[in-house]
């Protein structure tokens, strides 16, 4: 596997590549062409540029977060197909500059949500949190507005305000949307793309859907290990994989983390590796923990453990980081939080690798 971090590109992210490179056993990035929207293409040149800006910076560019799917091709609308050319165009320039994963999500309007971005935890860190009792009395048109004083000055992925401006005509464009016709248009868009991919050797990750269940009536379809086999066999081609996210799929807590690992050998392209806090079942309540299992509700060695008995080989990067140290960032991504987080994987990783190996 490949130690990574999620960075967002200068002029958007709160942290530097200098200070990334200088996290032990970190050699890349996932990245992203911020600025692009959905539905654009991505020019060779505009690609070429971010790759050779983050390797004169001595680390790789590893995968790309993402190339976000216009929402005509979510809901199947008659002009999906203008959409899907273009995405297909965009990972054809990918290969062409050496690319080869992609991480992307098929959720509709809210790509992940969280109704707290500052909970001031035991220890006076702050980190990502989740009310259910929350959620269950907001208007969705409010999501935005509730947490965008917490965003430190940043555009927090997923909830930029361009789009969150547009958001009841986006719940409009879903209303006749169930979790059948959302899978049916998901299995259309990877069937579509699939040639290039192979042409490419581009293996797509999809990313679940986080929280893992149905929120403001919006479908979720990729949230257990049920929902991931459906689409694995719908289009059984191995560029068609995941990006196993152990925060997202972790949010449920009926969700066996490490036989879902062990279930999907070959398929796991991308892992997110992270813990979560559940403080109360009923109603639900969770915040995003430090890595360590001891600060939180999962096992991160047997989910670790679970990624090297399947031999798994791609970017691995911690996730949703707390603040600390008075540092102040985009919340979630912060530097230090992550950076501890990195290190604790690695160091799991390689006692395991050991032990192993030792018999």
């Amino acid at each position: 596997m490949e130690m990574t971090l999620r960075w967002y590109g200068p002029g958007h992210d709160t942290i530097s590549l200098e200070q990334i490179r200088q996290i032990p056993g970190v050699t890349g990035v996932i990245t992203t062409l911020y600025d692009k929207m959905p539905g654009e293409v991505w020019t060779r040149e505009e690609i070429r540029n971010l790759k050779n800006y983050v390797e004169e910076h001595g680390l790789n560019l590893s995968g790309i977060e993402s190339v976000n799917v216009h929402d005509s091709i979510k809901i199947g609308s008659e002009d999906r197909d203008q959409y899907i050319d273009a995405y297909i165009e965009t990972l054809k320039n990918l290969g062409e500059e050496g690319i080869h994963l992609v991480c992307y999500n098929f959720m509709p309007v809210f790509d992940w949500t969280r109704t707290e971005l500052a909970r001031v935890l035991e220890d006076g860190s702050t980190a990502l949190a989740y009310n259910q009792e929350t959620v269950d009395n907001m208007n969705p048109e409010k999501m935005f507005e509730s947490i965008a004083s917490d965003m430190n000055g940043t555009v927090m992925p997923g909830w930029e305000p361009e789009r969150m401006e547009k958001i009841k005509e986006l719940f409009a464009l879903y209303k006749d949307v169930d979790a059948e016709k959302l899978f049916d248009n998901l299995v259309y868009f990877l069937e579509r793309i699939m040639p290039v991919c192979n042409e490419y050797d581009i293996n797509m990750a999809i990313h679940p859907d986080d929280p893992a269940w149905p929120i403001f009536g919006l479908p979720r379809i990729i949230n257990s290990k049920e929902g991931i086999q459906r689409v694995m066999k719908a289009v059984d081609n191995p560029h068609n994989g995941v990006t196993f996210c152990a925060g997202s799929y972790g949010t449920n807590l009926k969700n066996d983390l490490p036989e879902m690992i062990r279930s999907l050998p070959g398929r796991i392209h991308f892992a997110h590796v992270r813990n979560l806090k559940f403080n109360s079942i009923t109603p639900l309540d969770f915040e995003e923990a430090p890595h360590p299992s001891q600060c939180g509700t999962f096992d991160m060695y047997e989910i670790v453990k679970a990624l090297h008995d399947i031999n798994f080989d791609g970017p691995i990067r911690p996730d949703h980081g707390r603040m600390i140290w008075n540092e102040v960032g985009m919340p979630g991504y912060g530097l230090y939080d992550r950076a501890l987080g990195a290190t604790y994987i690695l160091g799991l990783w390689e006692a395991i690798d050991k032990n192993e190996k030792r018999g």
